[in-house]
């Protein structure tokens, strides 16, 4: 098969020109006054500052023994080159627009958007999928958004992501939602965490209670374990699995719950290695703790047990208070009570329970 080679560096017709008369030993003055055209004129030709026309080439055929084609074929080539070479630092610069505005690759590697050689279709693509109509609109999410305004990538990446989950969200329909509804229902809910079969009924119990649920993987350079907010005044609980294990997944839920119990209002993006310093965050973390293990059985059980956790002595409390072992081995490897390294059995994957709810 042949292939169609474009040369890297096209030669302006000035330079084929100002060889020509170096071979002749001719200055430009010379030239200028063998075609009677002004020195100026022969040197914007030669500096490409000005195009040969059929008139000129006429004259040049005629001065060095050439036929006019040849520089109204050099002429063309080069202005063509140029052009080309104009559409390509355009398109460049779209192109690095859009990674500025949105993780591109993170998207296409998720199948949110579809990978395009074409850089108009790419473009419509991000446009679409951020909800702009151009490049230099500024994504419009359902909560206010604490962003910088020099957005770095984890900050684009947050906002990817929470456009994932709000598109999400609206393919879901929800009951009428009611705070005081939701609060009544914390025992029903925490009573998925006695089992790990019965966490997947989750999802359809926040349903009922008029609360979005959604699994969207989080990003790279975002993470996050969870997010809690508001769209169309229904609550959203997002999870991304980040830790993929029963007690990660618990108290994830349940923080993100408290932000929606305690009345908190806003948009809130946790990682829970590194919870913003803040009242409502404190607040969550504690409710959410607490709702999981009645805080004096807990201090009663690490007194009693002092130093050395065994896996039976874990087994037993949990069986008791109604939870499945990880939950508790988890609060114990939080609080540095046990070594991350063991009991790991415990901590169950949760994601083949929820499969049907993980955006894929």
């Amino acid at each position: 098969m042949s292939q169609k080679l474009t040369p890297a560096r096209v030669p302006t017709p000035g330079k084929i020109l100002s060889r020509e008369l170096e071979a002749r030993g001719w200055t430009q003055k010379d030239l200028a006054e063998i075609m009677s055209r002004p020195v100026q004129t022969i040197n914007e030709i030669i500096r490409g500052s000005k195009q040969i026309t059929p008139e000129t080439a006429i004259e040049l055929s005629q001065a060095l023994g050439t036929s006019p084609e040849f520089w109204t074929n050099l002429e063309a080539k080069y202005r063509l080159h140029l052009a080309g070479k104009e559409k390509n630092e355009q398109d460049i610069a779209r192109k690095s627009r859009l990674y500025t505005i949105a993780p591109i690759s993170e998207l296409i590697k998720n199948r949110w958007i579809q990978a395009t050689d074409s850089i108009d279709e790419l473009e419509q693509q991000v446009c679409n999928y951020l909800g702009i109509s151009s490049l230099n609109e500024i994504p419009q999410l359902a909560v206010n958004f604490r962003c910088s305004e020099h957005r770095e990538p984890e900050e684009i990446s947050r906002i990817a992501w929470v456009k994932r989950v709000e598109y999400r969200a609206k393919q879901q329909t929800v009951a009428k939602f009611d705070r005081k509804q939701l609060e009544a229902a914390i025992p029903e809910i925490l009573a998925c965490a006695e089992q790990v079969e019965t966490i997947a009924r989750i999802p359809k119990l926040l349903a009922d209670l008029g609360v979005h649920f959604v699994i969207v993987p989080h990003l790279k350079k975002t993470y996050l374990d969870g997010a809690a907010y508001y769209l169309n005044d229904k609550p959203i609980i997002a999870l991304t699995l980040r830790y993929d294990r029963i007690d990660s997944f618990w108290f994830t839920l349940m923080h993100e719950l408290a932000h929606i119990v305690l009345g908190h209002q806003g948009i809130y993006l946790d990682n829970l290695d590194a919870l913003e310093d803040n009242d409502k965050e404190k607040e969550a973390d504690k409710e959410a703790a607490n709702w999981l293990i009645e805080p004096q059985a807990f201090k009663v059980f690490i007194s009693g047990v002092k130093k050395y956790f065994s896996r039976q002595a874990i087994e037993e409390f949990a069986y008791t208070h109604r939870r499945y072992p990880g939950i508790i081995l988890g609060r114990l490897q939080h609080d540095k009570l046990v070594d991350h390294k063991n009991l790991r059995p415990l901590l169950v994957k949760v994601s083949p329970l929820l499969e049907n709810w993980i955006d894929n």
